[in-house]
């Protein structure tokens, strides 16, 4: 059963998501942290599979816990971050420090056990709401800010733009693997290989990375898969009879 680990600086609050996830058959709370300094010694401790981390008041080491908490003994957990949709900026720094999540403080309680569920599946999770803002964030960056992401963008082979590029169009493993005619594992390695590369821990990070390196542009929309490419046409059954045909006369 995957175990969460609560951060909030509101007693109420923690209260709050800790009767929530206990009323979830497949979800429990071990623990609630109420600043930074405790939550990375109790994820230290505990070593739960999700830290449920709320972006405490302006000031605070939030962003730094997310930072620590990432970086800490492997493997880490899941970091689900909820973040008021106004301060873009503190949920686009949470992004890049780490978090494999953003949610708005308002989300409904459904979906919030829902994106639990799906970090723990190894999934990425990003609100709308959020999503606009932080497309927007991008967009007014100076570009001097992606020379580093080019960078490391120029690591990266021509297959594993194209199934980044993908990933950042929306799309999903098979749907990546059908388009580029490979298999969903041989785009699982692709991916691995990539967040390797860019120095990114989650599909999130990654989509980030596509937008700041200018690999692809914003959108809110899902987007076309990319070109997968010129395909190799198998041969023919007559082509390859008559290059039998040829081997079999030379001496």
């Amino acid at each position: 059963m995957p175990t969460v680990l609560i951060v909030n600086d509101q007693k109420l609050q923690r209260l709050g998501y800790r009767l929530l996830l206990d009323s979830e058959p497949d979800l429990s709370p071990v623990g609630e942290a109420a600043d930074g300094a405790e939550a990375v010694r109790m994820t230290t401790a505990l070593r739960p599979d999700v830290v449920l981390m709320h972006i405490l008041k302006p000031g605070t080491d939030s962003i730094d816990t997310v930072r620590r908490i990432a970086r800490g003994s492997p493997p880490p957990p899941r970091i689900l971050v909820v973040a008021p949709v106004r301060p873009e900026g503190d949920a686009w720094a949470a992004l890049a420090a780490g978090a494999d999540a953003l949610l708005p403080d308002d989300t409904a309680p459904r979906e919030l056990t829902a994106a639990i569920r799906a970090v723990v599946a190894g999934g990425a999770v990003l609100a709308p709401e959020l999503t606009r803002r932080l497309i927007d964030t991008v967009r007014r960056r100076p570009p001097a800010v992606a020379a580093l992401p080019a960078q490391r963008l120029g690591a990266l082979t021509e297959r594993e733009r194209q199934v980044l590029t993908a990933v950042a169009c929306g799309w999903s493993t098979i749907e990546i693997a059908g388009h580029l005619r490979i298999a969903p594992t041989t785009v699982k390695a692709h991916v691995s290989r990539i967040l390797t590369k860019i120095g990114a821990r989650s599909r999130v990070q990654a989509v980030a990375f596509a937008y700041e390196s200018g690999l692809r542009a914003p959108h809110t929309t899902r987007s076309p898969l990319p070109s997968p490419g010129p395909a190799r046409s198998r041969p023919s059954g007559q082509s390859v009879q008559r290059r039998r045909s040829r081997e079999e006369e030379e001496p």
